[in-house]
């Protein structure tokens, strides 16, 4: 796999920071997970459980080395120093300064091996007035304009039903250890090559995703807001509802693709409107459009709509519900499913990984490790006696 070879310290819990390395384990990186001994990492009692494990941890900790370490007691902090001069990526998310006091800071590490990358996710970045504030993905949404444009105009804003905002931050921070790995070996490799830190801010992650909205707003003073499910000042660009209840995405929002579209839907007098031809022009009638699609949509179920707008050829789709993805024929030729079994063999679908590589694809090992699996193999690979790891359990240290 791509990152066969390379090692990876992962120090955080929840979603920012081991999605991060989830995606590192996934293309072949040997990701050691550390975790406190008292219950570690909180995720793994989140929403539906197997046997009091969350189904989720199945998907964010594969192919990922649990280890336990105390971080309290001196032992447990020198164990994951020396961890992490030996990897080649450190990732965490804790708040800033707490691995400062661990002796584990960037500076601090970079100062032994120059070599050293650090990925640091966090709410608002390692600098700045709120650096000491703590962060969660809600509030990264909000702060980082997602929240405001998602909704209707006349109701509060609503949440994407996923840590989008988390998940956002993680990927920035996949991409950024990439570049500074590359840039490391560059410039001599590991112990020689010039390491950095990575700093991504949950709220910078989500604001990097806003579009135009600082130039529209500081050349032309305008604050888009919600608009629902259209597109803002695209048109047409909208959900709608058919007959038989069912949630369509219809973009007719280039000028040749509405013609076809109104033309499929029977309304002649809109393909000959001049007023109708350009974006510019369709957007002064934003409602009238909508209001005329959602009418014929009143017409048809979502197979009789879906039919008609493939034939004309107009971008449509179904709104998918998990139920949907899991049978439909696209998903099921693209092998978007990886089919597995729990350690007592009851069967389980995780979904499989992304981006698909044609030479060097990632693939899954192993299921989410129960806690401190590894800790006997992860110790002795430091050079740590079987005894000197019974005396370490003895001690509180793992």
């Amino acid at each position: 796999m791509p990152l066969a070879g390379i090692k990876v310290l992962e120090l955080g819990t929840l979603i920012a920071g081991p999605f991060c390395a989830r995606m590192l384990a996934e293309f072949g990186a040997e990701v050691i997970k550390v975790e406190s001994p008292d219950g570690g990492d909180p995720i793994r009692k989140w929403r539906v459980l197997k046997d009091g494990t969350s189904l989720w941890w199945s998907v964010q900790s594969r192919n990922k080395k649990s280890l336990t370490l105390n971080m309290k007691h001196a032992q447990g902090r020198e164990i994951a120093r020396r961890l992490a001069l030996e990897a080649d990526i450190i990732i965490e998310n804790y708040r800033p300064g707490v691995l400062e006091k661990w002796e584990l800071g960037y500076e601090q590490l970079k100062a032994l091996d120059p070599s050293t990358i650090m990925v640091r996710l966090s709410g608002f970045g390692q600098t700045g007035p709120m650096k000491d504030l703590p962060g969660f993905g809600a509030i990264g949404e909000s702060m980082g304009g997602l929240r405001y444009v998602s909704g209707h105009a006349d109701r509060p804003p609503v949440r994407v039903g996923v840590s989008i905002g988390d998940s956002v931050a993680a990927l920035h921070g996949v991409i950024g250890a990439m570049m500074a790995l590359r840039h490391r070996d560059a410039t001599g490799g590991k112990r020689k090559g010039e390491g950095q830190m990575v700093d991504v801010a949950l709220y910078e992650s989500v604001f990097n995703l806003m579009e135009s909205l600082v130039p529209e707003f500081d050349h032309a003073g305008v604050v888009r807001e919600r608009t629902g499910g259209s597109l803002p000042g695209i048109v047409p660009s909208n959900t709608y509802t058919t007959s038989d209840g069912e949630n369509i995405v219809i973009a007719g929002n280039g000028d040749a693709i509405f013609k076809r579209l109104v033309l499929a839907m029977g309304r002649i007098d809109m393909a000959g409107n001049p007023e109708l031809e350009r974006n510019d022009g369709r957007v002064k009638h934003t409602q009238m459009i909508d209001d005329a699609i959602q009418a014929w949509c009143d017409t048809q179920t979502i197979d009789s709509a879906l039919v008609v707008l493939k034939a004309a050829d107009v971008p449509a789709g179904k709104i998918y519900s998990v139920r949907d993805m899991m049978t439909d024929p696209q998903f099921l030729a693209r092998d978007m499913f990886e089919q597995h079994q729990f350690a007592d063999g009851t069967p389980v679908k995780l979904p499989a990984i992304s981006p698909k590589l044609s030479a060097t694809p990632g693939y899954t090992k192993w299921l989410g490790p129960t806690l401190g699996q590894h800790n006997d193999e992860v110790l002795q690979s430091l050079g740590y006696s079987a005894e000197a790891i019974a005396a370490m359990k003895q001690d509180g240290v793992l």
